[in-house]
């Protein structure tokens, strides 16, 4: 009788899949991405639309997207993002430190882990320190142009030195918590939680 295929079976039998289509179809490296979202692109009004800012911190925050927008210092850099399938992008990234709306809520001291919610139900995660000793970007321009909706409108991480999946789109929350363990949705099923470029994104 045949053994039922492990998870690890399967996610190499994905990403193999993956990566064939990569192949076939054809990926501009220097200004293409492909839709890869769990739930197709995401339409969020930008007029009801509200950034939370929650869990360990002495006071939650709630910002509109003009409150964002246009009440933080900007900023832009040209960052590289890398996909496990196999393609990359390089292209001029514009927004908001996440330090500086982390600033605001007040970080409490056991605080260890940033939990990023996306308006789909995505989720992923990355160190505290992470974010407050690296100039990390909420983005809400590209090529100075405002995100569409395929690229995370109103905001996507730039999660720089980090695979593609820790750079969530259609933020709508950002938790602090003390869960050194939390594991989002690709995390959570099979992929690094800790995702740094200079190692293999299949486990930890």
């Amino acid at each position: 009788m045949r053994k039922a295929m492990t998870s690890r079976g399967i996610l190499f039998l994905v990403l193999f899949l993956m990566l064939v289509a990569a192949l076939i179809f054809g990926v501009d490296a220097d200004n293409d991405f492909r839709e890869n979202s769990i739930k197709g692109p995401q339409e969020i009004d930008a007029e009801s639309y509200m950034l939370r800012i929650t869990g360990l911190v002495a006071n939650s925050k709630n910002y509109t997207y003009d409150e964002v927008v246009n009440e933080h210092q900007h900023y832009e850099k040209v960052v590289t993002l890398n996909c496990v399938e196999g393609w990359s992008v390089t292209v001029l990234w514009e927004g908001v430190l996440v330090r500086d709306l982390l600033a605001e809520a007040e970080p409490l001291a056991n605080a260890e882990v940033l939990i990023f919610h996306a308006y789909d139900g995505y989720t992923t995660s990355l160190p505290i320190d992470y974010i407050m000793d690296n100039d990390i970007l909420m983005a809400y321009k590209i090529d100075d142009v405002i995100l569409p909706p395929e690229r995370g409108f109103p905001f996507q991480l730039v999660a720089e030195s980090r695979w593609g999946y820790k750079w969530i789109k259609w933020i709508t929350e950002i938790e602090l918590s003390d869960d050194a363990n939390y594991r989002g949705y690709w995390e959570s099923r099979g992929y690094s939680n800790s995702a740094d470029l200079d190692e293999s994104f299949l486990g930890d």
